[in-house]
C-alpha cells in the first residue's frame, strides 16, 4: 500500500512536489491524495497541466466533480486558507508536506496535528531548531529519522545545496571561516514591475529588471546541520532575474594550504558516482539554464575554482532550486515511510 500525502499549498513547490514524484521511481511507494490550495480548482489543474520553467506535465490532468484527476487517479482538493478549516482526519493520509511557506514556529505547525494531520513535512527551515523535530539533508543526515517525528523541514534548497560540500571541506582542511553569496531566481514574493509588495523597500523593486539583495538565514541554516561552523559562517543572498536556477559563490579559508587541483580532484571523487549521490563536478563552460531540472542538490563548477594564497579556495555551485529540492523532499518522505513501517525496508533502502 502507498505511502499517503496530503499537500498544503500548491504554488511552485507543491506543484514540482507533484510532479517530481510523476517523474520519480518513488511513485511505487507514494502516493498524492490531497491537496489544500486558496486558488480555485481550475487553475490549479491549468497550472499542473502546463509550467513555464519545467514544460508541460509529463501525463493527463483533468478536473471530475471537483477533484484534480492526476493519470486517472482522484486527488482531493479544499480552499481553506487555515489548518482547523480542513478535515484532514477524513482524507486518511499518513504525511502532510507544508508548501505554502506560512508556517515556521511550532505553535503555528501544531495546529496541523491537532486538525488531525498525522505528521507534517516542511518545505523551508523552522523558525528555530526547536520548532521542529529534526532538520533533515537528505544524504546527509536523514537516518536519524527513526519514524516518531512529528514535524520534520527540509532545510531549504541553498542548505541543501551546501552544506555537504562544506562537511567536505571540513572533514579533509578544516574550515577557519567561511562567507557564502547566492545568486538566486525570482520568487513568487517579488513584483514584475515596482509596487507596494513587501515592507522591505529593496523588495518592492521590479523582479525582472535589478539584481536585489535580500536577507538570508542560509548561515543559521547551515549551523543547525554543521555546528562546528556555527559563529564561522556569514551569508549573504541577491536575487537575479532568471526564473529558475541558482548559484552559491562560496569563499572559505582553510585550516591548511591547498591547491586548485586538489580541490578539484578532491570534490570530482566526492561527487559523480562517489559518496555524495546528490552532488555532481563539472569542468566544462556552463550556464545557468544548462542545470533546469536537474536533480542534484549542488553542481560544482570546477572550471571555476579558484585558490588564493593557498588557504583561500572559492567555488561555484550551482542548482535547480526548485527541482532539486523537491527531489530531496520526496526522498525524505519515502524514508519516513520506510522507518514507520519497519527496520527491513530501511535497511533495503540504503
Amino acid at each position: 500500500m502507498s505511502f499517503r500525502i496530503a499537500i498544503n499549498g500548491y504554488g511552485r513547490i507543491g506543484r514540482c512536489f507533484l510532479r517530481a514524484l510523476r517523474e520519480s521511481p518513488l511513485r511505487e511507494q507514494l502516493a498524492i491524495v490531497a491537496i489544500n490550495e486558496p486558488a480555485d480548482v481550475e487553475r490549479m489543474a491549468y497550472l499542473t497541466r502546463f509550467d513555464s520553467t519545467h514544460g508541460p506535465f509529463p501525463g493527463s490532468v483533468e478536473l471530475t466533480d471537483g477533484r484534480l484527476m492526476v493519470d486517472g487517479a482522484a486527488i482531493a482538493v479544499s480552499h481553506a486558507t487555515t489548518p482547523a478549516e480542513v478535515n484532514w482526519r477524513a482524507l486518511e493520509f499518513d504525511l502532510l508536506v507544508e508548501a505554502s511557506g506560512r508556517y515556521r514556529y511550532r505553535r503555528e505547525l501544531d495546529a496541523f496535528l491537532e486538525a488531525g494531520c498525522p505528521r507534517v513535512l516542511l518545505s523551508h527551515p523552522g523558525s528555530s531548531a526547536a520548532d521542529v523535530d529534526k532538520t533533515i539533508v537528505y544524504g546527509m543526515n536523514h537516518e536519524s529519522i527513526v519514524g516518531d517525528e512529528r514535524v520534520v523541514s527540509a532545510a531549504s534548497c541553498t542548505t541543501n545545496a551546501i552544506v555537504p560540500i562544506l562537511a567536505i571541506l571540513e572533514e579533509t582542511f578544516g574550515i577557519e571561516h567561511a562567507l557564502t553569496t547566492t545568486l538566486h531566481s525570482v520568487m513568487n514574493d517579488q513584483p514584475l514591475i515596482d509596487g507596494y509588495h513587501h515592507t522591505d523597500l529593496r523588495m518592492t523593486r521590479s523582479a525582472m529588471q535589478s539584481m536585489i539583495p535580500v536577507d538570508t538565514g542560509l548561515a543559521v541554516g547551515v549551523a543547525r546541520l554543521l555546528p562546528s561552523l556555527a559563529g564561522r559562517i556569514e551569508a549573504k543572498a541577491i536575487r537575479v532575474p532568471v526564473p529558475n536556477v541558482s548559484a552559491i559563490d562560496l569563499v572559505v579559508t582553510l585550516s591548511r594550504d591547498t591547491s586548485r587541483d586538489e580541490i578539484n580532484a578532491l570534490l570530482r571523487r566526492a561527487t559523480n558516482g562517489g559518496v555524495h549521490r546528490h552532488l555532481a563536478w563539472i569542468d566544462h563552460p556552463s550556464a545557468s539554464i544548462d542545470f533546469n531540472h536537474s536533480k542534484f542538490s549542488a553542481i560544482v563548477d570546477g572550471s571555476q575554482t579558484r585558490v588564493s594564497g593557498k588557504r583561500m579556495v572559492n567555488l561555484l555551485v550551482w542548482f535547480d532550486n526548485e527541482w532539486a529540492f523537491v527531489n530531496r523532499m520526496l526522498e525524505i518522505a519515502a524514508f519516513w515511510s520506510q522507518r514507520l513501517a519497519g527496520p527491513s525496508l530501511v535497511g533495503g533502502s540504503r
